[in-house]
């Protein structure tokens, strides 16, 4: 077993009784076609695994989407779902896994900027969903779904609007639109081991405005911060207008 691969089980909290499945999913079909005939045989690529794992995300999402707001109209559940399977949302998660350097890439793939592709770390992301799916079952992937897939975007507020809106952006037009600074962000805390981290970020507006949020990712914790800034501001708002 690689130490590649010993990093990766102890970022995600999983050790693979299948080591060779893992190591499959995180082989790009650049680095197969320049490896000898024998390892083609035994390793392959990643694809397969990435069509398996497509299906499994979308069936566990929509099943955790289902228990989460067992209220909420069709609409509702397939807008956030939309969301959580979305190439720029397993690009988040494969980028705070750090997933690009566990890859293994032929050298055209790796001169080209291939660990930081969307599309193949969106895809590099599938493909372990499905290796966990086969190697643990349902259990360890739904866990590992919601872990690092749903768990901060349900965090982020009581029916996940605070993931589905975009509240940076929302507070960057608020921002030019009353000709006040443009929004700051810094990080201000990170706690918790490596595959379970928490992030404390921090929004500021001019000098009188700043607020803090906390998040399973950088980026849940800027949008939660930035609603608190929009909730600040409607306040001032109300209150100048008095």
């Amino acid at each position: 077993m690689s130490a590649n691969l010993e990093l990766l089980e102890a970022t995600i909290g999983y050790r693979f009784r299948d080591k060779a499945l893992a190591e499959r999913a995180l082989t790009h079909k650049s680095s197969r076609y320049e490896k000898p005939t024998t390892d083609i045989a035994v390793l392959g690529d990643n694809e397969q695994l990435e069509f398996l794992g497509d299906s499994v995300l979308g069936f566990l999402v929509s099943q955790q989407l289902f228990s989460i707001y067992p209220a909420m109209a069709e609409g509702g559940l397939s807008k956030r779902k939309a969301h959580l399977v979305s190439a720029q949302r397993l690009y988040e998660t494969a980028n705070s896994l750090d997933l690009g350097r566990f890859l293994r890439l032929g050298r055209g793939e790796e001169m080209s900027g291939g660990r930081e592709k969307r599309a193949l770390l969106a895809n590099a992301l599938e493909a372990l969903i499905a290796a966990l799916y086969l190697d643990g079952g349902v259990d360890v992937a739904r866990d590992f779904i919601h872990r690092h897939i749903i768990s901060e975007f349900v965090a982020a507020g009581s029916d996940g609007d605070a993931n589905v809106n975009d509240f940076k952006s929302a507070l960057q037009e608020r921002t030019q639109r009353l000709n006040l600074p443009q929004p700051r962000y810094s990080i201000v805390k990170e706690a918790g081991p490596e595959h379970s981290k928490t992030f404390t970020v921090e929004v500021r507006v001019g000098r009188d405005v700043a607020c803090r949020a906390e998040g399973l990712s950088k980026k849940a914790a800027g949008q939660k911060a930035a609603q608190l800034v929009l909730a600040e501001l409607d306040h001032m708002e109300t209150e100048s207008s008095r």
